[in-house]
């Protein structure tokens, strides 16, 4: 039997394109604009001319890019858009999905495969998207015996913690979202809801694969935990600090992996642990356990718990960096911004103040960005390559592993960095 397909008309397409131009420009006219206007009011202006500028004024702007400049240099000052944007749940999801992309594309190489390949003329670069628009459009299904409250609410809450663990990383100096003295302190408070959230979310289902799921996860967590504690010892007893932006900053003259290598690759085993990626996947061994805790989950609640985890996997690949990896420090490769920029007119070029706004980032934020994206990107290819060539462990020599072999070397570890600091290498008088 014979499909035939639809014929191509011109006027039904030129009709969906207006259709589409329309609704676009109706949202823009009644949500856009007026979303605009409001945030404009919660913006601390710009004074211009030793004038302070209003917010229906820099409204007016919006037609003029050289004159919206010194707005939208104000608007990257606020709370708002660090969380929003940058350095926050923005800039972490969006290297999120390119770790996603690139971990399906790299394990097929590896394994002799194409992996995505027809969603998009390149590679399949599109394919991210539509498994997105897949999930918001597949239904959600809750099982009939499951505690609904908390099977609903534990897709959002390991999206909050993983967010939040995104908040206390430094990018760049100055740019961080939650600058707190005890920051090392709050990441290890934020590392202990993700086996909480877990082991509820598996309970709530009501259903056996994800409950040995997360009792296989609690148990792996709670192991893995406490040598990744100690393994960061060695870095807060050197440094005399907790807060993450002042580690960071400690390491402009050498990373902390070249004088504590036991600690960073305690950390890194202790991190794929946590992260539950191969070879420490037991909570979600497909073979055994179906998809493991995840496995009741369905459309976008599977979706935001992905999310999630691969949010959780940036923040622990960029703590390496800030901890043992130099975090934003490296060789200034960022050319010097000019401080007057030269304008054609009919007379030839003429030299004008520079451009009120202008540069909307300075020198060392953009070259500390660079490095630190750069480093967390070669932490996350060393994270995903497990994955493609080792098989996983048993559950016995996991937790041996961790309570044994890795606590063992984490307090080698901390003996290292107290011998480095008594003897003058480190700290005070040391190369430090």
């Amino acid at each position: 039997m014979s499909v035939i397909a639809p014929k191509f008309k011109l006027s039904e397409f030129i009709k969906s394109l207006l259709d589409n131009i329309f609704w676009i420009m109706l949202l823009l006219t009644f949500v856009g604009l007026p979303a605009v206007q409001i945030v404009l009011f919660y913006i601390e202006m710009p004074v211009i001319h030793g004038e302070l500028l209003t917010p229906f004024l820099a409204f007016t702007w919006l037609a003029d890019p050289t004159r919206i400049l010194p707005v939208v240099h104000a608007f990257m000052a606020t709370d708002l858009f660090r969380i929003a944007a940058f350095p926050g749940f923005g800039f972490a999801a969006l290297l999120a999905a390119g770790t996603i992309f690139v971990e399906r594309k790299m394990l097929a190489k590896l394994q002799l495969r194409v992996g995505p390949f027809y969603c998009g003329k390149i590679e399949g670069i599109l394919q991210l998207m539509g498994d997105g628009l897949k999930l918001i459009s597949k239904e959600i299904i809750i099982p009939a015996k499951a505690d609904k409250p908390i099977f609903w609410a534990a897709p959002v809450m390991f999206v909050g913690a993983a967010a939040a663990f995104v908040a206390l990383i430094p990018v760049a100096p100055g740019w961080v979202v939650a600058d707190i003295d005890m920051g090392l302190l709050a990441v290890f408070a934020v590392i202990g809801f993700f086996p909480i959230i877990t082991i509820l979310s598996a309970w709530s289902a009501n259903s056996k694969f994800p409950f040995i799921g997360g009792i296989r996860a609690l148990f792996q967590m709670v192991s893995f935990e406490i040598p990744l504690i100690l393994s960061l010892l060695g870095v807060v007893i050197v440094t005399g600090t907790l807060n993450l932006s002042e580690i960071s900053a400690s390491q402009s003259f050498f990373p902390w992996i070249i004088f504590l290598p036991v600690g960073a690759i305690v950390f890194f085993i202790t991190m794929l642990a946590e992260l539950e990626r191969i070879p420490f996947d037991l909570p979600e061994a497909e073979s055994e356990i179906v998809a493991g805790w995840l496995t009741e989950f369905s459309g976008m609640m599977y979706g935001l718990v992905q999310l999630g985890t691969y949010l959780k996997l940036y923040a622990f690949a960029a703590l390496f960096v800030v901890l043992f990896l130099g975090g934003w420090n490296g060789p200034m490769v960022v050319p010097p911004f000019p401080e007057e920029f030269l304008v054609g007119v009919e007379m030839g070029p003429v030299k004008v103040g520079p451009f009120p706004g202008l540069p909307l980032f300075d020198q060392a934020m953009l070259n500390g960005t660079l490095w630190f994206v750069i480093k967390t990107v070669g932490v996350i290819f060393f994270i995903l390559l497990p994955r493609g060539v080792f098989p996983r462990i048993r559950i016995d020599m996991l937790l041996n592993l961790g309570w044994t072999k890795l606590i063992g070397l984490a307090f080698v570890n901390i003996f290292i960095a107290l011998a480095l600091l008594y003897a003058g290498v480190l700290g005070p008088g040391g190369l430090q």
